[in-house]
């Protein structure tokens, strides 16, 4: 019988001979799938031998993997902030790229947020965890999507502070917030082709707009004071090359504080304005 490590190693050079990136890593947080363990103690069992039901799923999950299927739809979750989150291919899967949004958002404090396509609800959830006397709306336009949502926010804990509508970004939504975020769909129909291919086991919808990218900021932008208090911020996550552009509009709908943010790799991430203070300070008094 081979021993885990054979059954690894073997793993490993299929994965990679199949030109997946990241083959090892892949491997053993599959492996540890299979063998229901937490990933850091994968290492105690490689001598032992591979247990013929742990085999057949890993057999199953590793032929997933090769179709591209990505390994969070194979495990059924995704890190995120440092919380886990369910996932499906009904939702866009968190990334570390988002978390720059949601520092942004934590930089100040807030009681009420709008989170505009909310997918998993990831975006949401973390800044409700994080501001424990906050209180939030996720939107979508995908039952399948919301019904991810409701199950993470039963999950990470805060199902009391957290509602949700099925709404085209602002239809139907109600009060005013402190904050709206949002994560939307900005990748021009033209370069679709040449994204990864495990992003086609990911919601189409959640990815582009079927046209230049920037439909949905010039929706939520236009529309966002509306539905913003004094002084409420609006944080989105861009393209790399959407900066100049969506800055410009939340200039152009009267926001103030307009700053285009990087992430830890350097590119352009997040866009972020905030409403003027409408009773601005009379200084010839």
């Amino acid at each position: 019988m081979n021993s885990v490590r054979d059954v690894l190693v073997t793993a490993t050079k299929t994965l990679a001979g199949a030109g997946i990136e990241g083959a090892g890593r892949d491997a053993r947080l599959l492996m540890s799938h299979a063998l229901d363990i937490a990933p850091d103690r994968l290492t105690l069992v490689l001598p032992d031998p591979m247990p013929e039901e742990a085999a057949e799923r890993f057999a199953t999950s590793l032929d997933r993997r090769l179709s591209r299927v990505p390994v969070s739809h194979i495990l059924g979750r995704r890190s995120f902030y440092g919380r886990d989150f369910i996932v499906s291919g009904d939702v866009l899967d968190p990334r570390p790229e988002t978390e720059t949004l949601v520092i942004e958002a934590l930089a100040k404090p807030f009681t009420a947020v709008l989170d505009l396509g909310t997918g998993s609800g990831a975006i949401l959830l973390t800044l409700l965890a994080e501001q424990p006397l906050a209180k939030g709306l996720g939107t979508d336009t995908s039952e399948a999507a919301l019904a991810v949502a409701r199950s993470n926010a039963e999950h990470i804990g805060v199902g009391s502070r957290a509602r949700w509508l099925r709404a085209d970004w602002f239809e139907g939504v109600e009060g005013t917030f402190d904050l709206i975020v949002s994560n939307p769909p900005y990748i021009a129909a033209d370069e679709m082709d040449a994204l990864s291919p495990e992003l086609a086991h990911e919601p189409r919808g959640a990815l582009t707009d079927e046209a230049d990218g920037l439909s949905a900021f010039r929706t939520i932008i236009s529309q966002a004071r509306g539905f913003l208090g004094p002084r409420g911020r609006l944080i989105v996550e861009i393209g790399p090359t959407q900066g100049s552009a969506v800055a410009d509009m939340m200039l152009a709908a009267g926001f103030k504080a307009v700053r285009v943010l990087s992430d830890l790799d350097g590119r352009d991430r997040v866009v972020r304005a905030q409403l003027p203070n409408p009773h601005p300070r009379n200084v010839g008094k």
